[in-house]
């Protein structure tokens, strides 16, 4: 169903005709893309039983395993800034893919850890992740180059 609204202009698919200014409607459609991408996103973890925001804990992890990572680190990596960290570690933990232990130089301080459990888990997911972004590949390369180009310069 979400690959209808991709093929479907922003018009049709939110069912409103007109706009303030293409501003204004380029700021709705990248909101309305971005909310697409992560249902895609939620729907290809879901077997795994991870959730998007977790996945981004996990890579952030692997990124820096085998130095362990402090949950501030963590949170000002993630890509949803308003993300609770504290309980995504703590679900992840849960659920075997993260440790976290005290630091032996400064007992505040909680180092975390991906598990070997966590590393398998996004193996897997490794595998098959070109599945999710397929809806990407409308795109050539010099299209998506321009795009991440773009959204940079709107961030910038």
């Amino acid at each position: 169903m979400a690959a209808t609204f991709v093929a479907m202009g922003l018009e049709e698919a939110i069912r409103q005709e007109k706009f303030e200014s293409e501003h204004q409607k380029a700021a709705i459609n990248i909101l309305f893309t971005s909310s697409w991408l992560y249902n895609l996103n939620a729907l290809f973890l879901k077997p795994y039983q991870i959730t998007p925001e977790q996945f981004n804990v996990l890579r952030i992890l692997r990124g820096s395993h085998p130095r362990a990572l402090r949950l501030a680190d963590i949170a000002c990596r993630m890509i949803d800034k308003s993300s609770n960290a504290t309980r995504l570690v703590e679900k992840l933990r849960q659920k075997g893919m993260v440790s976290r232990t005290v630091c032996e130089s400064n007992r505040r301080q909680v180092d975390i850890h991906i598990t070997p459990k966590g590393q398998r888990v996004l193996e897997k997911i490794d595998k098959e992740s070109g599945h999710w972004t397929t809806a990407l590949q409308k795109l050539s390369r010099d299209e998506a180059h321009q795009l991440n180009r773009l959204l940079d310069k709107l961030r910038g």
